[in-house]
């Protein structure tokens, strides 16, 4: 099992690769799902730590769809993303109808070269997710698809992940599930759905809450359900 853990200042990434994250996603704005960090904390956070940093490019948090002013932005982000040493990038986007947005895809994945890539959670707000998948299947570059299963929180559409998971094993994509889960239950979840890896946020934060310091007892309480599940 893989453990990624949400990064939102320099302390959150080094105490998650103290505490046994495998790879951690850096953000600034947690409470509006995850914004574009600032190069000065990517910067830091790389020389900073041993596990591989994917950083997310996000410009707004308006909606998933972004218009060409948009994409300069996040064009100019995975350049200079590039330059931190950064392992990868955290992108996603749609059109106004709910379809993986393949041509502002392609344009970001042209300017990410050998970067890790993960389609993150507009993959969600998709119309249809095995559509979505599909679709993201044709792109070798992307690694996994973050996801809930769906809107409501991960724990609550095992069946949904658990079919996703199954048909990403079809391709070379892999479902990395996130949103709402918990300590208590990981196990059967992890279980159940069949997924290798699982992206945590507030429930490694100290009582829970998305605005604490990552908590080193919480994240020793994940890994022991990842032996436990072995």
């Amino acid at each position: 099992m893989l453990l990624e853990v949400i990064a939102t200042n320099l302390a959150d990434a080094v105490a998650a690769d103290q505490n046994g994250a495998d790879r951690i996603e850096l953000v600034t704005g947690m409470l509006e799902g995850g914004l574009t960090p600032s190069v000065g904390l990517i910067e830091r956070a790389v020389g900073a730590v041993s596990i591989p940093i994917n950083v997310m490019v996000r410009p707004h948090s308006l909606s998933f769809q972004y218009d060409r002013f948009d994409l300069q932005t996040m064009i100019a982000d995975i350049r200079a993303i590039r330059k931190t040493g950064a392992r990868g990038i955290v992108i996603g986007a749609l059109t106004k109808d709910g379809r993986v947005d393949t041509n502002l895809l392609q344009t970001l994945l042209n300017e990410a070269g050998d970067l890790d890539v993960t389609f993150h959670r507009a993959f969600d707000e998709a119309r249809d997710l095995q559509e979505a998948l599909e679709t993201l299947s044709g792109f070798r570059q992307i690694s996994r698809i973050l996801t809930s299963g769906g809107l409501a929180p991960a724990p609550q559409a095992v069946d949904g992940i658990r079919e996703l998971s199954l048909n990403a094993s079809k391709t070379h994509l892999k479902i990395l599930a996130g949103h709402g889960l918990k300590i208590e239950g990981l196990g059967g979840f992890i279980q159940a759905t069949g997924v290798s890896e699982v992206h945590f946020g507030s429930a490694v934060r100290k009582d829970g809450h998305v605005l604490k310091p990552i908590d080193p007892y919480r994240m020793t309480a994940v890994r022991a359900v990842f032996s436990d599940c072995k």
